[in-house]
């Protein structure tokens, strides 16, 4: 590996992070329906995007993904991954309890519950695809709340 530049540019933040599952009709039920994220586009057999926060989050079909450029026009290389792979959404305050109901109230097993060393919640659980999924307090990794509800 090559020596770290001293000349680092900061980040402004993560703008888009991607999952993978082979139904997206079930993605777009669960992240969309349940979860009430934003749709941002979609492409049928292909993708669906939703808006969460100031993330994009992309889910695509990894058949489609690995093995092929979706836009001539738009050369972005093909990727993917198998076996599931992990999203933490941020939950400040109550609202982690709020999720595990409404999960509870869905018949969504909860597979996970975890009180970090720093008093942060976690509740993991798992998408129709398999991706293991997490509402976290913001706390977890040192940011601020911001709910006076906590």
């Amino acid at each position: 590996m090559k020596e770290q530049s001293t000349d680092i540019l900061p980040f402004a933040g993560v703008l888009e992070t991607t999952i993978y599952a082979e139904n997206l009709e079930q993605a777009k039920a669960f992240y969309g329906g349940l979860l009430g994220l934003e749709e941002v586009t979609a492409k049928e057999g292909c993708h669906v995007f939703y808006r969460c926060g100031t993330t994009i989050v992309l889910i695509f079909d990894p058949a489609i993904t690995k093995s092929q450029t979706l836009d001539a026009h738009l050369p972005v290389p093909p990727h993917g991954t198998s076996g599931a792979t992990h999203i933490c959404f941020s939950a400040p305050g109550r609202q982690v309890d709020e999720w595990k109901a409404l999960l509870q109230k869905n018949d969504i097993p909860i597979e996970s519950e975890i009180t970090w060393p720093n008093g942060a919640r976690s509740v993991y659980f798992r998408d129709p695809a398999g991706n293991s999924l997490e509402f976290a307090q913001p706390r977890l990794w040192g940011y601020d709340e911001k709910d006076a509800n906590e």
